[in-house]
């Protein structure tokens, strides 16, 4: 990561004026799904600058809403920070944590007249909000005497209220440009017991008046977030100036990570998992970290394309070829190579008596991967698109060079009935004078040493790039994101135990073990 941007320059003049022993950053993930490789970006940013400075990252767990959080949730960012490789404090910071000492604060402003309970409805809340063109109109319940508004707030949190009948907002002005300055709820009331504070509670805080609590409660030095929450930095320094703390922690900006033709939005991968595109979370087609995982990213590659970012303040949409090059390169080096056949033909060399042993290497620079054995026979599979074959196509002179081995000539062809092919016939070319000529070269996989497999190959799951943008976005689905096929590998394969293989001449593919091997491409090899 070049040091020279921004965050570190601030952080750097911070270290120079003593204004810090230490330096302090947080990664605080609201636990209503799953990570995607935007947060791995920040992951990456915040962990490695505290890493940089000797300092601290906290792991702190935005859990305010209890309708929208789970435990399954939680348990997976932990795993998925963990698989980056980053080591987590052994105390897991919770926003809940500071139940007691949010309520406090929201008394001190409640005391200072910077707060009141509301009674209007969500709905007309939004409506006396006004518009970017249209100043906010104060609410009638908006001068109630302090002494009323802190019985009201302890009415609150008695459960004397129903659910949405009352809240308590900031006293802010409602004539503000900026709209989240127009007298934004710090508390409301919802029924549901919390994951972690059961029943205690009933009133909850905002993220907006949570989260900057939090960060200055456990004296984050440099709060870091992306580019959406820049507008909410004023009420963040507003909460933070009106009330009675010690540190005061401050949030810098930098842009979020949008990668062309992949989906990043919580609310709508829910929609696509609702209407049955995709099954879950963990559909290979999408950059959830759990679905990379599962696709064959590893975290290497991950982290080398987070590395080459950078930090700015820019709004771009990152091409998806980035990351899928950085994907190969790693994939490159710890793949074994392998013979398989997606597109199978079947071929007969007519002249060969024994079957030819060949010793070839695993991987072509790796010495550790070692060597395996492969025998030539008589029935062979080849891939069809290696001879792309016309009707009127004269086939007498073709010659081609099998991969580690032979030199084979065009025979004869033989049909089915319904005009496909069944098998072609080949003999093999002796050595001769044109031995050194260039010949065409395929792969291929001996009947006799082959299984039947099946192999699912990805595509995006969207046909335009910037989908997050898009309203309609469902109309851009890609129907051809998933094709499955039947083709043929070695058998061996049953007993490796590698997971992840190169399928020489098609691309990286993992093996999924279930009742039968299924063979899912990771990536293709770059064209």
């Amino acid at each position: 990561m070049n040091k020279k941007n921004f965050i570190y320059k601030k952080i750097n003049k911070d270290i120079k004026n003593k204004k810090y022993k230490k330096i302090i950053t947080r990664f605080a993930p609201e636990p209503n799904g799953y990570l995607h490789i935007g947060h791995a970006k920040s992951i990456f940013i915040n962990f490695e600058i505290a890493k940089y400075y000797n300092g601290i990252c906290n792991l702190r767990f935005d859990d305010t809403n209890p309708s929208t959080i789970k435990k399954k949730y939680i348990k997976c960012i932990i795993k998925d920070i963990k698989w980056l490789g980053y080591k987590l404090n052994k105390n897991i910071k919770y926003t809940s944590n500071y139940f007691n000492k949010y309520y406090y604060y929201a008394l001190q402003l409640i005391k200072k007249n910077l707060a009141y309970v509301d009674e209007l409805s969500k709905k007309k809340i939004k409506k006396y909000r006004g518009t970017l063109l249209k100043k906010g109109k104060n609410s009638p319940f908006r001068n109630r005497s302090i002494k009323d508004n802190i019985i009201l707030f302890n009415k609150m949190k008695n459960k004397y209220f129903s659910e949405g009948e009352v809240c308590l907002r900031a006293k802010i002005n409602m004539s503000s440009k900026n709209i989240i300055l127009r007298d934004p709820v710090l508390y409301r009331i919802k029924y549901l017991s919390h994951i972690r504070t059961k029943n205690n509670w009933c009133i909850y805080p905002t993220y907006d008046f949570a989260h900057c609590i939090a960060d200055s409660i456990e004296k984050v030095t440099h709060s870091l977030c992306t580019l959406e929450f820049q507008n909410n930095k004023l009420l963040y320094n507003w909460i933070l100036n009106n009330i009675n703390i010690s540190h005061k922690s401050n949030q810098y900006e930098f842009s979020r990570l949008n990668i062309s033709n992949n989906l990043t939005s919580k609310r709508k991968i829910n929609i696509l998992i609702k209407k049955k595109i995709i099954k879950n979370w963990n559909d290979q087609r999408l950059m959830t970290l759990i679905a990379m995982k599962n696709r064959g990213y590893t975290k290497k590659s991950i982290l080398n394309f987070c590395k080459c970012l950078g930090i700015s303040k820019q709004e771009s949409v990152i091409n998806i070829n980035i990351i899928e090059n950085f994907l190969r390169k790693d994939l490159n080096k710890i793949s074994p190579r392998v013979m398989g056949i997606i597109n199978p033909i079947k071929i007969i060399l007519t002249n060969i008596k024994k079957k030819n042993i060949i010793y070839i290497k695993n991987h072509p620079y790796n010495k550790k991967f070692g060597k395996r054995k492969i025998n030539l026979y008589k029935k062979i599979y080849i891939d069809k698109n290696d001879l792309k074959i016309k009707k009127n196509k004269k086939l007498n002179k073709l010659k081609i060079k099998l991969k580690y081995s032979k030199i084979i000539k065009f025979k004869k062809i033989k049909f089915k009935k319904n005009k496909k092919i069944k098998y072609i016939k080949f003999s093999i070319l002796k050595q001769n004078k044109n031995y050194k000529k260039k010949y065409k070269i395929i792969h291929w996989i001996s009947k006799k040493d082959s299984i039947k497999i099946k192999f699912k190959l990805f595509n995006y799951l969207f046909k335009k790039n910037n989908i997050n943008k898009k309203k309609n976005f469902l109309k851009y689905i890609n129907k051809k994101s998933i094709i499955k096929k039947k083709g043929y590998i070695n058998k061996d394969i049953l007993n490796n135990k590698n997971k992840i293989f190169q399928l020489e001449r098609e691309g990286y593919f993992i093996k999924k073990n279930k009742k039968k091997i299924i063979l899912n491409q990771i990536i293709s090899l770059k064209k």
